[in-house]
């Protein structure tokens, strides 16, 4: 049995060499891969009564992959989405490891056969004009904070970049000249560069002009001119959302979020005519296919195409009320007759 690969040493490879060498992969990437195997191997520790470190590929089939997923939504209580990224996590090293290991091909495959759970996709949450205004009129403006919160919504709103995108920014990442743009290195490590409109240039124009908290300070720091982290984002939005609802009301019926907020860019676009192929370029989509859903969501464009249409033409029915008696008899529930049918009996 020495033979056998060592599952310590193929993993170390898989993250040092296929995810940081050869793919580059963000650090978002490698933590939730990193996350997956952590509590991969803590499961495989507890039913196997062995040692990570002392584990052989072997160790790792598919019935125990199975498990792992499956109490991962039964005690932890993950949802479906999260329980496909663990997968996900776990297809990729075992692809990396049909490469490494090809004379364990069968045992591999049984691994890459377990598919991704479906679920109900829910329509994309989106927020309207009225919504986004009483949103961007929520910051005080007269403090350094309001400021800053002002000009990141505006620009989520109007760019629709990812939270790691806004969060990373530099101020040499904006371009106020002719084409004014602002450059971000977006999922995949893709660039891509995204127009600005004239009221946000103008916004981003005087926020660049605030003193400095810290030496190479992000675009948006936090208070000491470090850099926002995801959770203070998503404070600081949620702040923003609460005060806004009583300008606004119908906010209160929506959770918002940082990707709400890029959700709410695709809606605008496509509501304006914008041809799915370019708002999966603004928005760094890899297939356009991942743009269909906005589609989906777009009552308004149902609407014209339902106004262009002829639809087949019916016509009302009256209503006609049963007799009172006959209506009783109907509505009447059998178990509500048990007691008396059981009390004539005596």
């Amino acid at each position: 049995m020495t033979n056998l690969p060592n599952f310590a040493a193929l993993l170390e490879k898989f993250f040092t060499q296929r995810l940081m060498q050869q793919r580059q992969a963000s650090v978002h990437t490698i933590a939730s891969y990193r996350d997956t195997f952590k509590l991969l191997l803590e499961f495989v520790q507890r039913n196997l009564h062995k040692a990570p470190s002392a584990l052989a590929l072997e160790d790792i089939d598919a019935p125990l992959v199975t498990a792992f997923l499956e109490e991962q939504e039964r005690v932890r209580g993950i949802k479906v989405r999260t329980r496909n990224l663990r997968l996900t996590a776990l297809h990729s090293f075992f692809r990396y490891a049909a490469f490494e290991m090809p004379s364990h091909s069968e045992h591999i495959q049984r691994v890459l056969a377990i598919p991704a759970k479906r679920f109900t996709r829910a329509l994309v949450p989106f927020l309207n004009r009225q919504e986004v205004d009483a949103l961007l009129a929520s910051p005080d403006q007269h403090t350094w904070s309001g400021r800053r919160d002002h000009a990141l919504l505006l620009l989520a709103v109007q760019t629709g970049l990812r939270l790691s995108e806004l969060t990373g920014l530099r101020r040499e990442d904006l371009h106020f000249g002719v084409g004014a743009h602002v450059r971000v290195i977006g999922k995949g490590r893709k660039e891509r560069c995204t127009p600005l409109s004239k009221s946000t240039r103008a916004v981003l124009a005087a926020w660049v002009r605030e003193p400095s908290r810290a030496e190479n300070q992000p675009l948006f720091p936090n208070a000491r001119g470090g850099q926002l982290s995801a959770h203070g984002v998503h404070y600081l939005l949620h702040k923003h959302v609460a005060a806004a609802m009583g300008k606004c009301p119908s906010l209160k019926n929506k959770r918002v979020s940082p990707h709400v907020l890029r959700h709410t860019t695709a809606m605008d676009l496509l509501q304006a005519g914008i041809d799915c192929s370019v708002i999966a370029l603004w928005l760094g989509h890899e297939s356009v296919e991942t743009t269909q859903i906005y589609l989906h969501a777009n009552l308004t464009l149902k609407q014209e195409v339902l106004d262009w249409t002829t639809p087949p033409n019916g016509r009302p029915g009256r209503y006609k009320p049963d007799d009172r008696l006959l209506a009783f008899l109907k509505n009447l529930q059998s178990e509500r007759l048990c007691p008396a049918a059981h009390a004539s009996c005596y």
